[in-house]
């Protein structure tokens, strides 16, 4: 139950500059201290009298030095569509791939805005070339910054006693300064940076892996988005390394895993019904078409950042009503009402 633990290695050398010679004074084992510093020494085995008094030497409280959470896992976004079948991973990155006008800037200013809200520190880093709707994005960081020192300098201050997002553009990765970046970030027992990539050119859906590596796709869809189905996010090419392994309980899994299934076979129907009409499925395929209809609607969202276009309130969801509803849906206790009755609401009524 300890091992998601870790000390705030970068507050305690900031605050303790002489850290070696400050833990013998406060008769504590310097060796100790440097092998609780580096992770040799699993912070669940330290004595309680060591944190205290590198607490007291750090003039902080235990809970700023001891971080809880080791970064891993899920990061709760409030969006149905993302908690659900793409999970944002906890200091991991992001890559959003969606041609312009599909939303993709968007929902990258709707992160910056839910997460601040969370006690986040957002921080965008501003690409030279301007691009329709960056200035959303802007306008919902707490720190806006045009190069890789500033945006370093914030992350190592914000980082200290909070998590951190980090929305920046593709370009910073074709340029190799996010890369530079991360390998300047890279430090024990500091809290986690999370990196959300946009492409404001549009020409990500063109490469094959247009960020490199990541924790997070976000695919974008171009027959959601002209159906005005936000966010248009892919339900079944979206994926997240969360999926993988045990990170995620069995009832979100099973959840998850059901709810993609629905939708593939719901949008291999699509074509049918649109050319043929519903009339020439099968019962059995009949139902699974109004179904994924609704479940579809359902992982609409109205968002923050677009209130002022839309005049629908922005919704927060908590994951464990986006799963029961997602489960209602899939199980029929929706068949009763219109997909128009699902799209851009919160919880299932």
């Amino acid at each position: 139950m300890f091992d998601d633990i870790q000390l705030n290695v970068a507050l305690l050398r900031r605050r303790v500059p002489n850290l070696t010679a400050a833990a013998r004074a406060a008769g504590l084992r310097p060796a100790t201290v440097s092998n609780l510093c580096t992770g040799k020494i699993p912070l669940s085995r330290a004595e309680v009298r060591t944190l205290a008094t590198l607490a007291f030497l750090a003039g902080c409280t235990l809970d700023e030095l001891v971080i809880k959470g080791n970064g891993a896992g899920m990061m709760e976004t409030g969006i149905k569509a993302l908690d659900l079948l793409a999970p944002i991973v906890r200091g991991g990155t992001v890559g959003l791939v969606a041609r312009p006008g599909m939303g993709q800037l968007v929902l990258q200013a709707e992160l910056l805005h839910r997460m601040r809200k969370r006690g986040f520190a957002t921080v965008f880093w501003k690409p030279q070339e301007t691009a329709p709707d960056i200035e959303g994005v802007e306008a919902e960081a707490e720190t806006v910054c045009d190069t890789m020192e500033e945006v370093y300098a914030q992350i190592s201050a914000a980082r200290e006693e909070r998590d951190v997002l980090l929305a920046a553009d593709r370009s910073v990765v074709l340029s190799g300064e996010l890369l530079a970046l991360r390998e300047r970030l890279q430090e024990a027992g500091t809290r986690p940076v999370t990196i959300v990539l946009a492409d404001s050119r549009g020409e990500a859906p063109e490469q094959e892996a247009p960020y490199g590596p990541l924790d997070t796709l976000l695919q974008f869809d171009m027959d959601m988005a002209v159906r005005r189905m936000y966010p248009a996010v892919d339900p079944v090419v979206s994926t997240s390394t969360v999926l993988e392994g045990a990170h995620l309980e069995a009832v979100h899994q099973a959840i998850q895993q059901n709810a993609r299934k629905l939708l593939r076979r719901y949008r291999e129907l699509r074509p049918l019904v649109n050319v043929r009409g519903l009339d020439h499925l099968s019962e059995a395929d009949a139902a699974t078409y109004r179904r994924g209809e609704r479940l579809e609607a359902f992982l609409t969202q109205p968002f923050y950042v677009a209130e002022p276009y839309t005049d629908i309130p922005g919704e927060w969801l908590p994951l464990q009503e986006t799963l029961d509803g997602v489960r209602r849906v899939i199980e029929g206790a929706a068949d009763g009402l219109d997909p128009g009755e699902l799209t851009y609401i919160g919880k299932l009524p």
